[in-house]
């Protein structure tokens, strides 16, 4: 899930210059104000004040201050308050609704599930976990069979969290409730785009129980630089690769670790034996939902010829049906940045230069706000940028293969590797396709849903990311391990002190080949 380049997207100002403001773009920074503006019809929302370097400095300090009592509350004591907060969300669902449509163009169904559901679930999962994964993990002491060894997971103090703005209330929370759960307090930067939702964020956790836990600073390309540099003790970012890598340059300055949830190029591999009426149903709804701004989208499916045709009819009359809509009730609803619409249409016309063919779809809806019509695209080839470069729109090219090995290949000829799928009634072949491809999550028969499943971890390889969140590995990305050794039993003296013993030597020599020598495995049958 991926915030894309864009006019206000965030950079890292000593790297590379802000853009120029954009004077279309959902939330420009005019002065010290940030301008919200609803995608759905271009109308202004809010005027929210920038924080500057100093505020920012001041949210760091006031976190830092937070995180000793924060980090000496026990697991349970931190589940409790965190429960709390997810009461909060129940209360103001229809209110977090309102507001993260409004800022994104979603429809109500799409932000009570892809966005309330997904973080009310991940607090109860880590309520649940979290207790037990912090735990002091015993270690085997090895051949030091005198001593004892242990794990332990210590919070890192202060993490800074920045969020994209296609899903602006999953992508914050996730990682301030999971830093939370491990005994971190967090200063959070929104997108720009879609600052509204971080003012809820911020409302949720505004209490005199446990006061600066989560701070949140607004801004764009300042707020972010002076969050990166501010001495945090982590770095959790979600968005574009390129500006992944800006965020990872500033972050070395002071060695701050990171944590990258970049963008994708998701494959989707349709065997001959697939159930086509599912599989049709998973690429329309895995390349349409949220108007195809999701990392995890179906951007390129390769399907074998022999089914290819009858794939294509069928993709093609669900997408006409789409009902995209600002009623509330449609299917899908607008993008949300006008810059990444541009991004859209650019794909889409160098396909059609290059020899693909638009079978539905294929531009702008006539209408105030940000729409883009649902578009199939055939006779696509890795020459297009299409099938190469992160889309993050509304549009599901599609390419015949002759064999899973091609179609594998294919998959894995992309510089990005986090989401994929594989279609086929042959669920060990599906299994021995999805071990082949080049990807942090695989579904079978499914698509961009894994997710949705908090005990799994979530994350890409190759230029998609780096590290988790989710499941215990996510969990632990917010903590520092330490290793802990002692005395189980005392001996007289340890063995190899000084002064060393005259035959040190040949006992360890004797002691190694008794132990790790084949003939003694031999003799033990092992």
């Amino acid at each position: 899930m991926d915030e894309r380049p864009a006019a206000s997207v965030w950079a890292v100002t000593t790297l590379e210059p802000p853009p120029t403001p954009n004077p279309d773009s959902a939330a420009v920074e005019h002065g010290e104000v940030l301008v919200c503006v609803d995608p759905r019809t271009g109308a202004t929302t809010a005027r929210i004040p920038v924080d500057g370097p100093e505020e920012v400095a001041r949210s760091i300090a006031a976190a830092r201050d937070a995180a000793r009592s924060w980090a000496a509350a026990t697991p349970r004591d931190r589940s409790r308050y965190l429960l709390r907060v997810r009461d909060r969300i129940l209360e103001r669902a229809e209110q977090l609704v309102e507001t993260i449509c409004a800022a994104t163009g979603k429809q109500p169904a799409e932000a009570a599930t892809t966005e309330l559901m997904a973080v009310v679930e991940t607090i109860g999962f880590y309520a649940e976990h979290a207790e037990r994964w912090l735990r002091d993990q015993p270690v085997h002491p090895g051949s030091l069979l005198h001593k004892r060894a242990w794990k332990r997971y210590e919070p890192l103090g202060v993490v800074g969290v920045i969020s994209p703005w296609n899903y602006p209330f999953t992508l914050a929370m996730t990682p301030v409730v999971t830093a939370l759960a491990a005994g971190n307090t967090v200063v959070l930067k929104p997108s720009d785009v879609t600052a509204t939702v971080g003012e809820e964020v911020r409302a949720l956790f505004d209490d005199d129980e446990w006061p600066g836990l989560v701070r949140v600073v607004q801004g764009g390309a300042a707020t972010g630089d002076a969050l990166v540099r501010g001495g945090v003790d982590k770095i959790a970012f979600t968005g574009s690769a390129r500006t992944g890598r800006l965020v990872m340059a500033a972050a070395a300055e002071r060695l701050t670790p990171v944590l990258l949830e970049l963008g994708g190029k998701d494959p989707m591999i349709v065997r001959a034996d697939a159930d086509l009426d599912r599989a049709t149903r998973g690429a329309v709804w895995g390349s349409m939902q949220n108007s195809g701004q999701t990392c995890m989208s179906v951007e390129r499916v390769y399907v074998d010829a022999s089914v290819h045709d009858e794939f294509v009819e069928r993709v093609v009359r669900q997408v006409e049906q789409i009902r995209q809509d600002d009623s509330g009730s449609g299917d899908i609803g607008s993008m949300t940045f006008p810059p990444q619409v541009e991004v859209v249409e650019r794909h889409v016309a160098d396909a059609v230069a290059k020899g693909a063919r638009v079978l539905v779809g294929g531009g702008r809806l006539d209408r105030p706000g940000y729409w883009f019509a649902p578009t199939v695209l055939v006779d696509v080839d890795h020459t297009m940028d299409v099938m190469r470069e992160e889309t993050f729109g509304p549009v599901l090219p599609i390419m015949r293969t002759t064999s899973d090995e091609e179609a594998v290949a294919l998959a894995n000829d992309s510089r990005y590797g986090l989401n994929s799928s594989v279609w086929s009634a042959d669920e060990d072949r599906a299994a021995e396709l999805a071990a082949r491809i080049e990807a942090g999550n695989v579904c079978i028969n499914d698509c961009i849903v894994s997710y949705a499943v908090t005990g799994l971890p979530f994350g890409g390889v190759k230029e998609s990311g780096i590290g988790r969140v989710h499941g215990a590995e996510g969990l632990r990305e917010f903590t520092q391990v330490k290793s802990i050794m002692a005395t189980r039993f005392r001996a007289p003296r340890e063995p190899w002190w000084f002064p060393v013993p005259a035959r040190l030597a040949d006992l360890s020599i004797r002691t190694l080949r008794l132990r790790f020598g084949s003939t003694w495995r031999r003799r033990l049958g092992r």
